[in-house]
C-alpha cells in the first residue's frame, strides 16, 4: 500500500502536488538538525543559557501552535462542518485528560515524568510514521507490525538517544520539572542514568534500529527503494543529532523544526484553502492560514502555562525553572492532543493497512 492510497476520508482534498511540497518541506526543514549537529561537532555545545532559546521560541514559533487547531481537523478530516457540538467535543476532551494529568504532576510528579516520556514517545513516533506513509509512500510499512516498529523507533530516537548519550544533562532536566513540585523527588528517577541502564537501553534500542531497516530493505526491490532511503538515512540522521547535540537544544529544535512542523503540514492537507495554497506554491499563504486558525488557542494554552505557574509549589526563579514549567504545560496538553491524532490516524487509515 502506498501513501498515496492511504487517505480513506482525511487528506482526501490533498492533491498530490500539495502532499509533495509538504514532503519537500518536511526534509527541507529537517536539514536544519543536521546543521546543529556539525556546528555542534566543529564549534562545541553552547553555554546552557542558549541552548533554551529554541524550546523558548517554540510558544509561538510552531511548537505550541501546533496542536491549537484540533477543534478543526477532525471534521475537516471527516469532510464535516465545524459545529457547537463538534467544538465542544474537543473542549470537553482536553478540560477531563489535561484537569487528570495536572493532578498527576501535583501528586506524583515521578510518575507524571516518566508518563510524559511515554507519552511523547508514542506522539512524536505516531506523527513520523504518518509522514513516512502519506508524504513518502513507505510501502515497506506494509503491515501494522512494521508500523509499529517505526513508532517505537521514531519516537524513542529523542527520548532514548539522549539518555545514553547526554546521562547528566538528562538527569539534570528530571530534576528540575520533577523539583518543580517535590523537590528531592527525581532522586527515584537515579537508576535510570546508571551505566548497566543506559547499556541496555543501547543495546535493546539499537537492535530495534536494525530489525526495522533490515526488515524495510527486504521488503523493497533495488529499484523502489527511495521510500526506505529516505526511511533509513532520517533514522540514522537523528541518531547522530541525538547523540551530538546537548538534549535542551536538540529537544527545542526537533520539537519545532521537525516534529511541530510536520504535524502543521498534516493539517494544512485536511483545510481545503490551505491545502489548495500549497497546491499552487502559496506557501506563506498556507502557513498565514493556519496561524489564523491557531492563534484563538494558543494563546487559550498560554493561559494553561500561567495557571502551571501560579500552582507549582515553588516559585520559579530561574532559566530552567521558567523553561520546566513550560514543559509542564506542554505535557498536560499533549495527552488530549495524542487521543486527536489518534483519531486522525483512525480516519486516515494507519493502523489498517
Amino acid at each position: 500500500m502506498t501513501g498515496d492510497t492511504i487517505g480513506r476520508r482525511a487528506d482526501v482534498r490533498a492533491s498530490t502536488e500539495s502532499r509533495s511540497r509538504a514532503a519537500r518541506l518536511t526534509l527541507g526543514f529537517g536539514s536544519s538538525l543536521a546543521v546543529a549537529a556539525v556546528a555542534t561537532i566543529a564549534f562545541g555545545s553552547p553555554p546552557l543559557v542558549y541552548q533554551y532559546v529554541p524550546l523558548a521560541l517554540s510558544v509561538l514559533v510552531l511548537g505550541l501552535p501546533h496542536g491549537a487547531v484540533d477543534h478543526l481537523v477532525l471534521p475537516r478530516a471527516r469532510d464535516n462542518p465545524v459545529t457547537p457540538r463538534s467544538l465542544a467535543s474537543i473542549g470537553v476532551l482536553y478540560l477531563l485528560f489535561g484537569s487528570a494529568y495536572a493532578l498527576v504532576w501535583v501528586l506524583a510528579p515521578v510518575a507524571a515524568f516518566v508518563l510524559f516520556l511515554l507519552v511523547t514517545l508514542v506522539h512524536w513516533g505516531q506523527g513520523d510514521v504518518y509522514v513516512l506513509l502519506e508524504f513518502l509512500g513507505a510501502d515497506h510499512l506494509e503491515t501494522r507490525a512494521s508500523r509499529l516498529l517505526a513508532l517505537l523507533v521514531r519516537g524513542g530516537l529523542p527520548m532514548l538517544v539522549p539518555l545514553v548519550a547526554f546521562p547528566a544533562q538528562y538527569a539534570f532536566v528530571a530534576e528540575t520539572i520533577v523539583g518543580l513540585f517535590d523537590p528531592g523527588a527525581a532522586t527515584a528517577l537515579e537508576p535510570l542514568f546508571e551505566p548497566p541502564v543506559r547499556a541496555a537501553v543501547a543495546v535493546g534500542f539499537g537492535s530495534l534500529i536494525a530489525l526495522l531497516l533490515a526488515l524495510g530493505v527486504r521488503r523493497t526491490s533495488p529499484g523502489e527503494r527511495r521510500p526506505w532511503l529516505v526511511d533509513a538515512a532520517e533514522t540514522i540522521g537523528l541518531v547522530g543529532f541525538f547523540a551530538t547535540v546537548p538534549p535542551i537544544l536538540a529537544i527545542g529544535l526537533y520539537f519545532c523544526f521537525w516534529h511541530s512542523l510536520r504535524h502543521v503540514l498534516r493539517t494544512m492537507l485536511v483545510d481545503p484553502v490551505a491545502s489548495a495554497a500549497l497546491e499552487r506554491g502559496a506557501t506563506r499563504t498556507a502557513f498565514r492560514c493556519f496561524a489564523r486558525d491557531a492563534t484563538p488557542l494558543t494563546v487559550a494554552a498560554l493561559g494553561v502555562l500561567v495557571g502551571i505557574w501560579f500552582a507549582v509549589p515553588r516559585t520559579p526563579a530561574t532559566v530552567p525553572d521558567v523553561l520546566a514549567v513550560y514543559l509542564v504545560a506542554i505535557a498536560v496538553l499533549t495527552l488530549p492532543h495524542v487521543v486527536v491524532v489518534a483519531l486522525l490516524d483512525r480516519e486516515a487509515g494507519i493502523w489498517s493497512p
